[in-house]
């Protein structure tokens, strides 16, 4: 087999088809509905005065919805973008001419990547207009629980947003990187859904000696993407932290994008 050169290029191309394919998926329609879902959510919380835990709850219910449609779409869009490449015979067809498995699977892990990160910001940017709708009219209604002013803190909702986004990128590689040898999309998707209990129950695995610790190194903690809790607290942002963090996923999804690319090497078309 002739050698070929990787290529940043075509690399960016593939995750350019990749991000267009991922588009057209029926779950990325689900954004709208879900879209639509939060504001009317906002709409009947306008009827319910219990001063500022109700933005707090809020912002809760759309992170929590962000994390878990966010969850749903990364491994259903990761195994049917990879698989439907190899159903449809397409990759025999882009492997045939100067493309190599290493850039396929960058690409394609660029690609959803890329969609998450849409995902992600259209779902923060929904939650902030929410937010900001909500605690306008409160502050109206109840000026005595806002003496200070406003207490949702934007900025950290947009580092919640990134983080969530990083969890999912990172989610994402670990499901590229199941199938990049599994044989079918719905094995791919179990041991999706299976990685994410297992990340989030990560931090468990470090009170169980050795091989915990172990099991612990080698699976990312989802915990640690949780910044839901620093919304309300008035905190100054935590940049060294967001950085660590970032560094932290972005380690896990080389280690799983390089493997994958092994695997996927290997394998048998």
């Amino acid at each position: 087999m002739e050698q070929v050169h990787f290529s940043g290029r075509r690399m960016l191309l593939l995750a350019h088809h990749t991000l267009r394919e991922a588009a057209r998926q029926r779950v990325f329609r689900a954004l709208l509905v879900l879209s639509f879902a939060l504001v009317l959510g906002a709409r009947f919380f306008r009827e319910l005065n219990f001063g500022t835990p109700e933005l707090r709850f809020l912002a809760d219910f759309g992170l929590g919805a962000m994390a878990l449609f966010g969850t749903v779409f990364t491994v259903v869009a990761t195994t049917q973008l990879f698989f439907s490449e190899l159903e449809n015979r397409t990759v025999q067809t882009l492997l045939a001419k100067p493309v190599g498995r290493g850039e396929f699977i960058v690409g394609k892990l660029l690609g959803v990547a890329a969609m998450l990160g849409v995902f992600c910001a259209l779902l923060t940017a929904l939650l902030a207009v929410v937010l900001w709708m909500r605690e306008t009219a409160l502050m109206r209604e109840l000026p005595e629980a806002f003496p200070a002013g406003r207490v949702t803190s934007y900025a950290h909702l947009a580092v919640a947003g990134f983080l969530q986004w990083l969890k999912l990128a990172v989610l994402a590689a670990l499901t590229l990187l199941v199938a990049s040898y599994a044989r079918t999309p719905l094995f791919t998707a179990v041991m999706g859904f299976l990685l994410v209990g297992i990340c989030h129950l990560q931090y468990l695995a470090r009170d169980g000696g050795v091989l915990g610790e172990m099991l612990a190194l080698v699976f990312p903690n989802f915990q640690l993407f949780n910044h839901a809790d620093a919304l309300g607290t008035g905190a100054t942002l935590p940049w060294a932290h967001v950085a660590r963090i970032s560094l932290y996923a972005f380690g896990y999804m080389a280690a799983a994008g390089g493997l994958a690319v092994f695997s996927f090497g290997r394998r048998e078309l």
